[in-house]
């Protein structure tokens, strides 16, 4: 992957962490935690669509739609786990 590939997808994930935060709002620590779980769920919707050779939308060699999916994946779970209280 080249360099400007790599900062278009690391535009893109950030832009999906912004518009989850912009929905389900929170502080700006929330919002770096958002970003840098769109980063990670970006990454890992890459390497699954290499793996296993699913294309969705292609731009170059940035899989930009299996990219968007793991990206919404991870933050929904990132989410749902940061909400979690123990019990007393």
């Amino acid at each position: 992957m080249t360099l400007p590939s790599l900062l278009f997808a690391l535009m893109l994930a950030s832009l999906c962490g912004l518009l989850f935060h912009s929905l389900r709002g929170g502080t700006g620590r929330r919002l770096i935690f958002y970003i840098g779980l769109s980063a990670f769920g970006f990454a890992f919707g890459q390497l699954i669509s290499i793996w296993r050779g699913w294309s969705l939308f292609t731009f170059g060699a940035l899989e930009i739609g299996m990219g968007v999916i793991g990206s919404f994946l991870f933050l929904l779970l990132g989410e749902w786990l940061s909400r979690y209280e123990a019990k007393q």
